[in-house]
């Protein structure tokens, strides 16, 4: 391998004698340049001597009258990673390489021709081997000389040459070639080692039975300064038990701290230089110094500063990088720039589509698709509606837009579909997805995806978790990488403010007449390019939970985008006591409100009847009955009667036509729904009520099904003054509402009637107490109540008359005595009342089935 390499000559065979020549002469330093011959490989001979010394001992052999000559900036120090290169001996490699990128009109890079030029011809030496040393940038040469000349004589003789004529390398133009001689026993190992500037130099003994003199500074200096300048000398601490003893060296530059390890290792310092009296051995070794920046010491040294600047630094990155792309995220969502039915909504598209199907249909010998426009009979009832709604959104009004109804009455449809048909720029927010969540990730996630926010780490919030509890037990303060509910929710809800006004103001043109305007001035100008924001379920489960985090939040943010003129907001709920959360965010506003109530019996005919038609010509599904148009027209007869008793709710009515179609009479559909509809009414409000905390009782619950089931509706008031309301019946007939038994209608501001919660309650609420059973049970329960309030009014009043009785002027009471009297007596009669009652309950819970 070392035959192409330009070193290997030089060990091949033996280098040219140079003649003797007097040291003492003047004319030593000649200036012409010694013409050497270009060195020529000779392959037969075997070499001695590999780059871990002779037979890989790790030494280089000496005898008398030779010496060892070091060189230094032969090679780049540089190169020191090619070593990590498995199959790779960069100390035979990389001097082929240097030879090769040669260049003559720069200094020779070539280490053969260095050192020739570095020695001249006239010297008095031989030389007789070159070993290089890659890792260190230097070489060993190894050389005999006359017995009547000395190694230092010829150092001295070198070294004025080298600073008369300097070498400078092309890798390293700046600094000169070097010199010294070789006075340890150096060890030319091939260790991975790397140079350093720092170095340890160990004392020892020169026999195992002596003893090592420990080196002042002064004397280590006068030994190592002549390798370069140093920076410190650090001696090893008088109480230190590390042995040997030892002391530090650094100095400025690696290349001072390799010719320093390589010249003086394993050197004997006499007795005269202050080596002991059997001398001392020094060992040098490169110790790894590690950069101690002053930015990380202060870090670590000042946490309760350093950190917050972090946490500042990193916030900012993340605004700057990861903001804009979530602004223009939430934009494309509320314009649908990347959505496939911004494409599928094309007319043109529209109408490939249904000439696909209607061939898909004859392939497969199907009568096409009817396209059912049921829909259209309601929205054709509600014109006037939607046409007020189109109205406030192209008005300048800083107030909120409300569409309340119970659910099932389609006001989400109501909005999208109808009234926004054709508005581009809307975001719709469904507060249920939001409020379900079960975790506060999975809120932030809900809530980013339904503006479009992108991307959302919500994995980081258990990190940030995690090293504000480490800095917690570390530093005693918090770091501020975790971030709350409600602060994420609120950076979510301000990016997508500020998404909606950049798509408002994009249609803003420059040669506009009102290009003058300020921003926020144009926007109030031009109300048409508002985009809308559609809040849906709002309130959902408004008594669960951080509902108030987010509905607040929600609130407080629609306040914002109106108030700006930034986007009209709507909000879609079925909470009575919407105007409560809303009139937080804005106080001194009066709320724009569309009431979507249930249908009229005609239109809910004509629904029923248009669904019917819409789905006659088409196969059945699987299990389902087919019907012709006769037969279907047949029990048209019966829609009268069951749409007044099932009500206009278009769920029931999509309900009753899913059954119709299934091949039921409509009498027997709406029994069939009257029935379901009792198992709810008997699951959520009557029996299964102990799994979660209600503000009412089945008793209560029951009272109001009882008395709506003999009347339509029941006035507020009277049902206040109602023995079981008599505690917070206000706030038991609110929850009630809540939960859809029963719905409240006010006058002037104030309730005034109570109805049942859906037109099918009434017939529900009719069969349930048809059940004689299940009524005397309830009942009982009732009776049981009254019959305890009544006995702790007897307590009570005994107690009192106990108390009076003792009074040394009892005659002076006798009026508060009669009236506690008299109302124990009365409370008594009831309760014998009610007892005979309860007999007559409980008789009939026996008898009956």
């Amino acid at each position: 391998m070392l035959s192409t390499c330009l070193l290997s000559p030089l060990r091949r065979q033996p280098l040219p004698t140079f003649p003797n020549y007097n040291l003492r002469a003047s004319h030593v330093l000649a200036f012409h340049r010694p013409q050497l011959q270009r060195l020529r490989p000779h392959h037969g001979q075997r070499t001695t001597t590999s780059e871990a010394g002779y037979d890989d001992t790790g030494h280089i052999l000496t005898k008398q009258n030779e010496g060892i000559f070091f060189f230094d900036n032969i090679f780049p120090l540089k190169l020191q990673w090619l070593t990590r290169i498995p199959f790779l001996n960069p100390d035979q490699s990389v001097p082929e390489l240097l030879k090769r990128v040669n260049n003559p009109n720069l200094a020779l890079s070539d280490p053969a021709g260095i050192i020739q030029r570095a020695i001249p011809s006239s010297m008095p030496l031989k030389i007789t081997e070159i070993i290089p040393r890659l890792r260190e940038g230097g070489a060993y040469v190894k050389f005999s000389h006359d017995s009547h000349i000395s190694p230092e004589q010829l150092e001295g003789t070198l070294k004025a040459y080298l600073q008369e004529k300097p070498i400078r390398p092309w890798f390293n133009p700046v600094r000169r070639v070097r010199v010294f001689l070789v006075r340890g026993k150096p060890w030319i190992e091939d260790l991975y080692r790397i140079p350093s500037s720092r170095l340890k130099v160990e004392f020892l003994p020169t026999s195992p039975e002596a003893s090592a003199a420990e080196l002042t500074q002064e004397t280590l200096y006068s030994l190592f300064r002549k390798f370069g300048k140093l920076a410190e000398i650090t001696p090893q601490p008088t109480d230190s038990k590390v042995v040997p003893r030892h002391a530090f060296i650094d100095y400025e530059r690696k290349r001072f701290g390799s010719m320093a390890k390589n010249c003086m290792h394993g050197y004997i310092l006499p007795e005269s230089d202050g080596g002991g009296k059997t001398g001392t051995k020094l060992k040098v070794s490169y110790e790894p110094k590690h950069k101690a920046h002053w930015y990380t010491s202060w870090i670590t040294d000042h946490p309760r500063i350093a950190i917050p600047i972090i946490v500042a630094i990193l916030t900012s990155l993340a605004v700057t990088i990861f903001d804009p792309i979530r602004v223009f995220s939430i934009k494309t969502h509320i314009t649908h720039g990347m959505s496939v039915s911004e494409i599928t909504d094309r007319p043109i598209v529209k109408w490939f589509q249904k000439q696909l199907l209607r061939g898909y249909d004859y392939i497969r010998f199907r009568k096409p698709c009817v396209e059912d426009d049921s829909p259209r009979i309601i929205w054709e009832d509600r014109q006037a509606q939607i046409q007020q709604l189109q109205t406030w959104l192209s008005e300048t009004a800083d107030t909120f837009i409300v569409v309340h109804g119970p659910r099932g009455a389609g006001k989400r449809e109501f909005v999208i579909e109808e009234a926004l048909k054709g508005r581009h720029n809307k975001l719709l927010i469904d507060c249920k997805r939001v409020q379900e969540a079960r975790s506060d990730s999975a809120t932030i996630a809900a809530a980013a995806s339904e503006v479009g926010y992108r991307p959302v780490f919500t994995w980081m919030n258990s990190i940030s978790s995690l090293i504000d509890l480490a800095a917690m037990g570390t530093i005693g303060t918090k770091t501020g990488f975790s971030e709350t509910l409600e602060s994420q929710m609120v950076k979510i809800w301000n990016l997508t403010a500020t998404a909606l006004k950049e798509t408002a103001l994009s249609n803003r043109r420059r040669d506009d007449k009102d290009a003058q305007l300020a921003n926020d001035d144009w926007l109030e100008a031009h109300p048409e390019h508002r985009p809308v924001v559609v809040i849906d379920n709002f309130l959902h489960k408004s008594n669960e939970g951080n509902a108030s985090l987010v509905y607040d939040k929600l609130a407080e943010w629609g306040a914002i985008l109106t108030s700006s003129n930034v986007a009209y907001v709507i909000f879609l709920t079925a909470d009575v006591s919407f105007s409560k959360s809303l009139s937080k965010a804005l106080p001194d506003r009066m709320f724009r409100q569309i009431t979507l109530g249930d249908c009229t019996p005609e239109v809910a005919k004509k629904l029923v009847i248009r669904q019917l038609d819409a789905t006659s010509n088409q196969e059945p599904a699987e299990g389902e009955k087919k019907l012709t148009a006769g037969q279907i027209r047949a029990d048209l007869d019966e829609l009268d009667g069951v749409i007044n008793v099932l009500g206009g709710r278009l769920t029931d009515l999509e309900f009753l036509a899913r059954r119709i179609r299934a091949g039921e009479s409509p009498g027997s559909a709406v029994r069939q729904i009257i029935e379901q509809s009792a198992s709810e009414i008997l699951k959520m409000y009557l029996i299964d009520t102990e799994s979660t905390p209600r503000e009412w009782s089945p008793q209560q619950a029951w009272v109001l099904i009882k008395e709506l089931a003999a009347n339509e509706s029941l006035r507020y008031n009277e049902v206040l003054l109602n023995d079981m309301f008599k505690s917070n019946g206000n706030r038991v007939l609110q929850a009630l509402e809540q939960a859809e038994l029963i719905t409240i209608t006010a006058t002037n501001g104030r309730p005034q009637t109570i109805k049942p919660g859906r037109p099918v309650y009434q017939a529900a609420f009719e069969y349930l107490t048809s059940d004689e059973v299940l009524k005397a049970h309830l009942d009982l329960t009732i009776v049981k109540d009254l019959i305890a309030l009544e006995s702790a009014t007897v307590d009570k009043c005994e107690k009192e008359l106990q108390v009076l009785a003792e009074l040394p002027n009892a005659s002076d009471l006798r009026s508060r005595i009669r009236y506690l009297l008299v109302k124990a007596l009365k409370s008594q009669n009831e309760i014998e009342k009610r007892e005979a009652q309860a007999d007559g309950l409980k008789k009939v819970i026996k008898e009956k089935w």
